[in-house]
């Protein structure tokens, strides 16, 4: 028997803020001992944008966001912007009393083993990318590959954003179905090179498998990846009244201060 731990699916796509404001309520109710440790899998409700803990705003082109019914928001999590459109998007949180390694490159090879195992279930022979490359002087995260990412061959899969509180890690990260590069190059301000390298060095499930995968595929996938690389009995749940007080929270502090930044918020 694996070690247990809980499966959240969200039946229905959120805010942008929403489900950020989730992510880390659980990672605090986590770290209080008030939640197990989750896989969490979950969508969007419209195209959003989010920067970077530290990323500067200015980096986006809010008035095209604003203009095209985009949403713009700051996660907890590093790194830098990433669209949220036609994907499913990962959560975990869990930590040291959960088998978590302490340390980013030490948790991240960790947990990357999950996901290129739940690649490897849909088809993809992903692997974790072999050495940092591309570009340091884009907002897009696409744009720049680093050894906590996923690739297929030279070519970008996916990317994952880490925070810690206490002994407590949240990562997170996308499986791109498809990938709308015209609409990614104007909310990052992309140059004509940089576009092209974006359509070039970066690679979505549709195009790696000839076909778009279902949700639901993608879904069973992840869990199943989990499971399998990590040793994981998944056990399928809700969030807990506390973790709903806090997420409920949270989600006003963010919607304050994406308002305080110009960040163009999503609301519940």
């Amino acid at each position: 028997m694996g070690t247990l731990w809980r499966l959240l699916i969200d039946s229905v796509p959120a805010e942008g803020a929403w489900n950020m404001a989730v992510d880390r309520a659980i990672q605090v109710a986590r770290e209080d001992g008030a939640a197990p440790p989750t896989l969490r899998l979950y969508e969007w409700a419209r195209p959003t944008v989010t920067l970077g803990r530290f990323q500067d705003a200015g980096s986006v082109d809010t008035d095209y966001c604003s203009a095209n019914g985009i949403d713009l928001l700051r996660r907890e999590t590093g790194g830098r912007g990433v669209l949220h459109d036609d994907e499913v998007t990962y959560s975990v949180i869990a930590g040291l009393a959960d088998g978590v390694p302490r340390g980013t490159s030490a948790s991240y090879r960790m947990l990357c083993g999950g996901l290129a195992a739940a690649y490897g279930l849909l088809g993809v022979d992903a692997a974790l990318t072999s050495r940092p490359r591309g570009s340091h002087d884009s907002a897009a995260c696409y744009l720049h590959a680093t050894q906590a990412d996923l690739s297929l061959g030279v070519r970008k899969l996916s990317g994952s954003a880490q925070v810690w509180l206490g002994s407590t890690v949240l990562q997170h990260g996308s499986f791109t179905i498809s990938r709308d590069i015209v609409r990614e190059a104007s909310v990052f301000r992309l140059a004509a090179e940089q576009r092209e390298r974006l359509f070039r060095d970066t690679i979505t499930l549709d195009a790696a498998l000839g076909i778009a995968p279902t949700r639901a595929c993608i879904c069973e996938a992840i869990a199943g990846g989990f499971s399998q690389n990590l040793g994981l009995d998944l056990v399928a749940g809700e969030l807990s009244q506390v973790e709903i007080e806090i997420a409920a929270r949270l989600h006003s502090e963010l919607l304050e201060r994406a308002a305080r930044v110009g960040e163009v918020p999503g609301s519940r």
